[in-house]
């Protein structure tokens, strides 16, 4: 998916919505546990009851990885019924992947070829090497954590380097790299008041912004902040959706919760 096709589907859905699929089996509904891919089985019916009301889908990876080989397959079937039923929407492999050069073209091979997502987010400490390789993909894109909505931000993304808060230089350095217009940053919406100074840095970047709902950030504060003139925001939410319910309604309690958030989104963007 290009830029100008997800900003289309923006318009489309007037909604910027990303649906974090964070499949968790201590507590999706209990008849579900019956099925052969108890995983796929809730993430399928998760995607069917809100696929129109979003632009994104955000698996993270760790919660497949946590079940081995059988979490890792029902995920090639999850990115496999995204790309065949709704190919209209950016995927995001959240793995939060960042090594050396060879290392990463490697894990950019896993989830662009391999697995076939639109993007993959990267950790920035190695720097340009570690970042690079991802960008060498054509209509692949690396999402790269900036500023996070966890307590444990402050301990480093906040600190002053040279002059600059460390999440800043982050944003200056990443975008000189080569392909750089390949790049998105994950900034946190408990972070709004930083938006700000971030889009001052990065104005035409698209943003993908965790953290409202369960963690209490606010998505006006958020699209007051940080939205560009291509709107530029993907607010992700997980939790809130996935877990609205946890008997045999939970398909209509998710879809109650994504149509709630695209309805105060279409009422941003109008």
């Amino acid at each position: 998916m290009t830029l100008d096709q997800l900003y289309h589907q923006i318009q489309k859905k007037k909604s910027f919505l990303c649906v974090g699929l964070d499949v968790d089996l201590e507590k999706i509904p209990a008849h579900l546990l019956q099925e052969d891919d108890p995983i796929f089985a809730f993430a399928k019916a998760i995607i069917d009851a809100t696929h129109d009301l979003c632009v994104a889908y955000k698996p993270n990876t760790a919660f497949f990885e946590a079940y081995g080989v059988k979490g890792w397959q029902s995920l090639e079937k999850i990115i496999k019924y995204l790309n065949e039923n709704y190919p209209d929407h950016f995927t995001i492999a959240d793995a939060k992947r960042g090594d050396i050069g060879n290392t990463s073209t490697r894990y950019a091979k896993a989830f662009f070829e391999q697995l076939n997502f639109d993007s993959v987010t990267i950790a920035p400490y190695m720097g340009k090497d570690g970042v690079e390789p991802f960008l060498a993909f054509k209509d692949k894109y690396a999402i790269l954590l900036a500023l996070t909505s966890n307590a444990g931000a402050y301990d480093y993304q906040t600190l002053t380097a040279d002059a600059l808060p460390v999440y800043q230089q982050v944003l200056k350095t990443a975008s000189q790299y080569k392909n750089s217009d390949r790049l998105m940053y994950v900034v946190g919406a408990t972070k709004a008041e930083y938006l700000k100074e971030i889009r001052q840095i990065v104005p035409d970047s698209f943003l993908l912004v965790p953290g409202v709902g369960a963690q209490g950030g606010s998505l006006e504060e958020v699209y007051k902040y940080g939205a560009n003139d291509r709107v530029g925001l993907l607010v992700n939410s997980s939790r809130g959706i996935l877990y609205a319910s946890q008997e045999e309604d939970f398909e209509d309690a998710a879809r109650a919760e994504a149509f709630e958030l695209q309805q105060a989104m279409e009422a941003l963007l109008d």
